[in-house]
C-alpha cells in the first residue's frame, strides 16, 4: 500500500515536469533537471532558496527607494522680541538722523496788559543709531539643488532670516555700536534721576545686594516702576529672561498674593505688577552687578533703523560647480529717549 501511494504521488508529477525539467522559475545556478524538486518533495533534504530582503543593502536593500521628508525640522532658536516693541523706522541710506528736544518751552504767566519776556527754547539733541551689515554666504552644489528630496533654496532662506533675526535681537540688548546697533544695555547708566542725568545715560535702580535682591525683592520691582514717569508707563513691559523670570513669578505679597498674572485669554500678555513680560534669552542672568531687569516704554526709547528687507543673491557662476546663496541686511539700533527705558542693577548701591 506503501509504494502504491508513493507511485500515484510520482505520476502527480508528471503534470509539473515534461521532459525530465521543471516548470518553474529558474534560479541562478540551478540545475534544468527536476531532481531538486523531486527530492525536496519526497524528503525536505534538498532545497535551494534565495534570500532576497531590505533588511540589508546587498540583498536587495539598494532597490527600495529612500523617502526623505520634504519638511525639515531644525532646533527652534531663542530669537530676540525687541523689535516687535521698539520703535522701527525705514530708511533711505545709513546716514539716518533723529531730532530729540530736552527741557520742553518754558511758559510764564502775566496780568492782561503786563509785559512779555522772551522764555527758552528747547534743546536739540541728535540721535545717530550705528549701522552694520549682517551678511551670510552659504553655498551649495548644483547637483545637491537639483536632486535633494526637498526646497534646498527655501530651507536656506528660512535658514538665513532666522540666524539675521537672533544676531539683531542680540545686538538691540547688548550691542558696541561698532558696526552694529548699539544695544540699550551698552548705554551709559547713573543713578540721578531724570532732572539732573546727562541726556543718553539711562538711570538704574540698584537691587540693594551684590548679585541677588535684597529684603522684601518686591519692593525694588515697584520702585523701578515707579522710576519710569507716568506718561511712558503707558505702553510699558519688562524684558528679561526666562531664568530671572522663573524666579519673579515666585514673588508674593504680604497677604500671599502673586505679583505674576497669568493671561486668562489667548493672545493676552502675562504680567508682572500690571505690566506685560518679554522674555529676551540675550538679557543676562542675575550676577553681581548684572543688568538683568530692564522696564519701559520701548516703542518710545529704542530706535531701530534699517535700509530695507533682506536681499538674497543667488550666483551660479562665481564658484562653479556651487551656487553661492549672498544675503545682506543693513540695521541701526540705538537708545533714542534715555528717560523712557529703566534698569535694575543687581549690585548694593
Amino acid at each position: 500500500m506503501i509504494e502504491v501511494k508513493a507511485d500515484s504521488l510520482e505520476a502527480s508529477f508528471e503534470g509539473v515536469e515534461l521532459g525530465g525539467v521543471a516548470q518553474r522559475p529558474m534560479l541562478s545556478g540551478a540545475a534544468p533537471s527536476g531532481a531538486a524538486f523531486e527530492g525536496y518533495l519526497r524528503s525536505g533534504a534538498t532545497v535551494e532558496m534565495k534570500s532576497f530582503n531590505g533588511s540589508g543593502s546587498d540583498t536587495g536593500g539598494y532597490a527600495l527607494p529612500k523617502e526623505i521628508d520634504a519638511v525639515i525640522d531644525a532646533t527652534l532658536k531663542a530669537i530676540s522680541p525687541i523689535r516687535s516693541v521698539a520703535n522701527v523706522v525705514q530708511v533711505g541710506s545709513a546716514g539716518y538722523r533723529k531730532l530729540v528736544t530736552t527741557g520742553g518751552t518754558p511758559s510764564g504767566w502775566a496780568a492782561e496788559t503786563g509785559s512779555r519776556t522772551e522764555t527758552a527754547t528747547p534743546t536739540f539733541n541728535e540721535i545717530a543709531p550705528p549701522m552694520g551689515e549682517l551678511y551670510a554666504n552659504p553655498s551649495a552644489s548644483q547637483a545637491m539643488l537639483d536632486d535633494a528630496q526637498f526646497d534646498v533654496e527655501a530651507w536656506l532662506a528660512e535658514e538665513i532670516a532666522t540666524e539675521f533675526a537672533k544676531a539683531e535681537g542680540s545686538a538691540f540688548v547688548g550691542g558696541n555700536g561698532t558696526n552694529r546697533p548699539k544695544g540699550f544695555l551698552s548705554q551709559t547708566l547713573a543713578s540721578t534721576g531724570d532732572a539732573s542725568r546727562a541726556f543718553g545715560s539711562l538711570q538704574y535702580v540698584p537691587s540693594g545686594a551684590a548679585g541677588d535682591f535684597a529684603a522684601n525683592p518686591q519692593d525694588k520691582l515697584i520702585d523701578l516702576v515707579q522710576t519710569l514717569r507716568a506718561p511712558y508707563r503707558q505702553g510699558a513691559a519688562w524684558v528679561m529672561n526666562a531664568t530671572t523670570l522663573a524666579r519673579i513669578r515666585k514673588f508674593k505679597t504680604s497677604d500671599g498674593a502673586f505679583l505674576w498674572t497669568p493671561g486668562l485669554a489667548v493672545g493676552q500678555p502675562d504680567t508682572l505688577l500690571g505690566y506685560p513680560v518679554i522674555e529676551s534669552e540675550d538679557m543676562p542672568d542675575i550676577a553681581a552687578n548684572s543688568l538683568s531687569i530692564a522696564f519701559g516704554n520701548f516703542k518710545a526709547g529704542y530706535l531701530i533703523a534699517e535700509r530695507a528687507e533682506t536681499a538674497i543673491l543667488r550666483d551660479p557662476y562665481s564658484n562653479k560647480p556651487f551656487v553661492n546663496f549672498y544675503a545682506v541686511k543693513r540695521v541701526g539700533g540705538c537708545v533714542s529717549n534715555s528717560e523712557a527705558i529703566k534698569i535694575l542693577k543687581f549690585a548694593a548701591s
